[in-house]
């Protein structure tokens, strides 16, 4: 089995990096990149995902994590996570980027690997979908911090936000605290 997999997040300034992991089937369907797609598109692509795949998952790590760990232990510990009791060492595993997180010779990376797989693009669609849903569902939480807008990346909006209202429990203070230094 090949089992694509692609990170959303990793930037974000808060909520948590998700990762998806996609095995598909044969099938009729051609999935792109989730940042291609407009939110219906990824919407559609994702119920074809839940249809055509052999495998689909997604693993998260949450800010208290990737401040304790760093983005690229913590993306590791996703992986994992999303690939839960699959031998993996069974599988050609496909990351999108370069770096092999897993450390593993049964891991192939992929410049660009959400525009030229397959598996990764679906990958990359389970995650994006994943993670809109849940900032979409802390925006209701964290109503001061116009999440349903920004998904938690750092825009002007969000800048202006935190530093009007203060830091929320969902944000990442290891990313925080670099703005702190540049002010």
């Amino acid at each position: 089995m090949i089992i694509g997999i692609d990170e959303v997040g990793r930037g974000s300034l808060c909520g948590p990096l998700v990762v998806g992991c996609v095995s598909l089937k044969k099938n009729k369907f051609k999935f792109k990149d989730s940042k291609k797609l407009t939110k219906s598109q990824r919407i559609s692509a994702y119920n074809n995902i839940m249809i055509n795949s052999k495998f689909h998952s997604v693993g998260y790590v949450w800010p208290y994590e990737i401040d304790k760990l760093g983005l690229s232990k913590a993306t590791a510990v996703a992986i994992l996570r999303a690939l839960g009791n699959i031998d993996i060492l069974r599988h050609q595993i496909l990351i999108d980027g370069s770096y092999n997180f897993l450390g593993l010779k049964n891991v192939k990376t992929i410049i660009k690997g959400d525009s030229l797989n397959q598996d990764i693009a679906a990958a990359s669609i389970l995650a994006k979908v994943t993670r809109d849903k849940l900032m979409s569902a802390y925006a209701t939480l964290y109503s001061n911090y116009l999440l349903e807008k920004n998904m938690g990346y750092g825009t002007k909006e969000h800048y202006l936000k935190i530093f009007s209202n203060g830091l929320s429990p969902i944000h990442r203070l290891s990313f925080l605290k670099k703005l702190e230094i540049s002010l």
